[in-house]
């Protein structure tokens, strides 16, 4: 399982498909590489490569925007001391941004059925899978910064909702942690909402003519501290722990009504959150 010569070793260079690591000898590439990958990772990496490079052609205006502020541009921030540094998202964090935005902004992927046009295995059927419900996975491994990944793709649900009118995306979030470590390691990070601030998250207002930090309203509510629930967007941080029986919906689509519907009132926000019902139904 040797990686191509031709393999970069930084961990910003963009990956070619064709020197993408894989499970087997460089000699079986040609004849075993796409089945000997995840069902539908070898089509939707090719069709991303090529998207990227045309520019992102076919996007919104709200994706191409954020995505060129992201990934094309030059970023500062500050250090622990005042100074400022470089800084650079990793690919695969972008490689993992770009495949969610071009799923669902250029292919229109939403549901089983428009997933599995991607199937290079032939193995799966849309019998295998019951939800009714998008479902989009990224899979990385541990230290790829899946928390900054997060925190971009809530932005982009955010502002596509925001400033797309034909949008189905977004405004409110629901995120739950594994564990209690792991939830205090993203309290940590989104606790004041600084990563949205610290990282290069939010354009800086005038930016392809949208005032982007300001418009970015969202209230942060994390286990059973919840405040009151605005209009303009919240992000409900949990962790799976959280076993308390609720009345719970019968339908994927309820649970999500139930938990992040504007309708609901503040006083049902008040009570504590509890996701134990949300883990065995979602």
């Amino acid at each position: 399982m040797a990686l191509h010569p031709e393999f970069p070793r930084s961990p910003y260079a963009p990956l070619i498909p064709s020197q993408r690591w894989f499970p087997a000898d460089e000699t079986l590439r040609s004849t075993a590489y796409e089945k000997l990958l995840p069902p539908l990772v070898a089509k939707i990496r090719e069709d991303v490569y090529a998207w990227r490079q045309k520019g992102y052609a076919g996007a919104s205006a709200t994706s191409v925007s954020l995505l060129r502020c992201w990934f094309d541009t030059e970023h500062l921030i500050e250090s622990a001391d005042g100074s400022l540094s470089p800084f650079r998202y990793y690919f695969a964090q972008r490689e993992a941004v770009e495949t969610l935005i071009w799923l669902y902004d250029v292919r229109r992927a939403r549901d089983k059925f428009d997933l599995l046009r991607f199937d290079a295995s032939g193995a799966c059927s849309p019998g295998m899978f019951d939800e009714e419900w998008p479902r989009y996975v990224l899979k990385m491994a541990t230290g790829a910064g899946k928390t900054k990944v997060l925190s971009l793709l809530i932005a982009w649900s955010f502002f596509h909702k925001l400033y797309e009118p034909d949008s189905t995306l977004a405004r409110n979030f629901l995120v739950i942690a594994p564990n209690i470590i792991v939830l205090d390691r993203l309290r940590a990070d989104f606790d004041g909402l600084r990563i949205f601030f610290n990282d290069p998250v939010l354009p800086a207002n005038g930016h392809d003519g949208r005032n982007w930090r300001d418009d970015f309203q969202l209230t942060l509510h994390i286990q059973d501290e919840v405040r009151t629930v605005r209009e303009t967007g919240n992000i409900f941080l949990t962790n799976t722990g959280r076993d308390r029986d609720v009345t719970r919906p019968s339908s994927c689509t309820g649970m999500a009504t139930y938990h992040l519907a504007r309708h609901r009132s503040d006083r049902h926000f008040e009570s504590r959150l509890s996701t134990g019902s949300s883990r065995r139904t979602m």
